[in-house]
Order: C-alpha cells, then sequence, then structure tokens
C-alpha cells in the first residue's frame, strides 16, 4: 500500500493533515496514528502465528489417522 504512494503523494498528505488538524495537533496525530498501526500489526502477526500452529495441529491429526 505504501510502496505506491511517492514522495510528492507524501508531501501533500502532509500538508493536507498540517491545513486539517494543525500545527499543535500534528505530533498528537502522528503519535496515535503510529500506534494504531504498531496495534494493527501485532494483531495481524498473532493471526498469522496462530493460524499456522492451527494448520500444523491438523496436519499432524491427518498423519496419524492415516498411519492408524
Amino acid at each position: 500500500m505504501l510502496g505506491q504512494i511517492g514522495v510528492p503523494g507524501l508531501i501533500l498528505i502532509l500538508v493536507i493533515a498540517l491545513v486539517v488538524f494543525g500545527p499543535s495537533k500534528l505530533p498528537e496525530v502522528g503519535k496515535a496514528v503510529g500506534s494504531s498501526l504498531r496495534e494493527f500489526k501485532k494483531a495481524t502477526s498473532d493471526l498469522t502465528s496462530t493460524d499456522s500452529e492451527d494448520s500444523k495441529k491438523i496436519d499432524q491429526n491427518q498423519n496419524q489417522d492415516k498411519n492408524a
């Protein structure tokens, strides 16, 4: 997603954010966005690891059923 946004796009986004939120609120907004992204990445990695563990258990159960 961010790979498709170039430098001019980032500058435009920053200018719009500056106009909308003002210079005093911009650090607070940046901090909130950063922490939200961090939580999202953590949740997706937890889901991915849980999914991987579940599929390993399913594979093991299927192998045990075939061998029995």
